[in-house]
């Protein structure tokens, strides 16, 4: 069984899409198959620094962490969700966000969301986990 995250924008009560055009440069860096994929694909495979990886996919403006492995891969996601403005749907059905996000999620969503200063590793590990591993 894999694991996998997903990650959502909300804007004025209603589900605000993520741009590819967004997500594509802040993951340039870490890309695992440079050259492979189409230049307009929406599908990434990242590679931290220390080896781990994770397949991230962007589709209807959602964004899908797909099989994120322990390690530095972790890191590259946490910017990505902070630099992205979005939050995270936990495997429990909490959603997991910033507490900006408060105001603009739709009417009842905020009984089930966790809110947070920042999402950071430790934040997701305490509130999401626990995990067999550390995540990083």
């Amino acid at each position: 069984m894999s694991y996998g995250l997903t990650l959502y924008r909300f804007v004025d009560g209603e589900m605000s899409r993520v741009d590819i055009e967004t997500v594509r440069p802040l993951l340039a860096a870490y890309d695992a198959a440079p050259g492979r994929a189409a230049e307009d694909s929406p599908e990434f495979w990242v590679r931290a620094p220390d080896g781990s990886e994770a397949e991230v996919s962007v589709s209807d403006g959602i964004i899908a962490v797909e099989r994120p492995q322990a390690g530095e891969v972790w890191k590259v996601v946490i910017g990505l969700i902070n630099q992205t403005g979005t939050g995270v749907l936990l495997a429990d059905g909490r959603f997991l966000c910033p507490d900006g996000m408060r105001e603009h999620l739709p009417a009842g969503m905020a009984d089930d969301s966790v809110f947070v200063p920042e999402i950071t590793l430790e934040t997701l590990e305490r509130i999401a986990g626990p995990f067999t591993h550390p995540l990083a």
